[in-house]
């Protein structure tokens, strides 16, 4: 899926969600979910290329594989959770959508600990 075709997607889904809002709302919020999904499915299908470049990455400098790991879930911990709580706010839930957002937040500084851990030991290494 190129962009042209995920921004087509969205605003023909935006349009087509826009004509339900006045009779039947809840459709309109099923259509921007599953247009949410099509586009999401569209990222996904580009992971390969994004994954071969950064393993291509972490060969060059030296750094561990699994803080690279570490770093590929991290990332995607944000965008789940950014995209869950667009639909929550979509959906007119601002409550649980904060909430998604405070989760996906410590969710990534919990992953970041061995990551901070490493660095403060490198940094002891130096000092002593």
């Amino acid at each position: 899926m190129t962009m042209m075709q995920a921004a087509a997607a969205a605003v023909c889904a935006a349009l087509l969600a826009m004509q339900f809002k006045g009779q039947k709302g809840e459709y309109g919020i099923y259509i921007s979910i599953a247009a949410g999904m099509v586009i999401c499915f569209g990222i996904l299908s580009k992971l390969s290329s994004i994954l071969d470049t950064i393993r291509e990455i972490g060969s060059m400098i030296r750094i561990e594989g699994s803080y690279l790991a570490i770093l590929l879930k991290m990332l995607g911990i944000t965008y789940a959770a950014e995209f869950a709580s667009n639909i929550c706010r979509d959906c007119g839930n601002q409550t649980l959508a904060v909430q998604i957002e405070l989760f996906g937040k410590l969710a990534v500084l919990v992953l970041s600990m061995p990551i901070l851990l490493a660095l403060l030991k490198t940094v002891q290494a130096f000092l002593t």
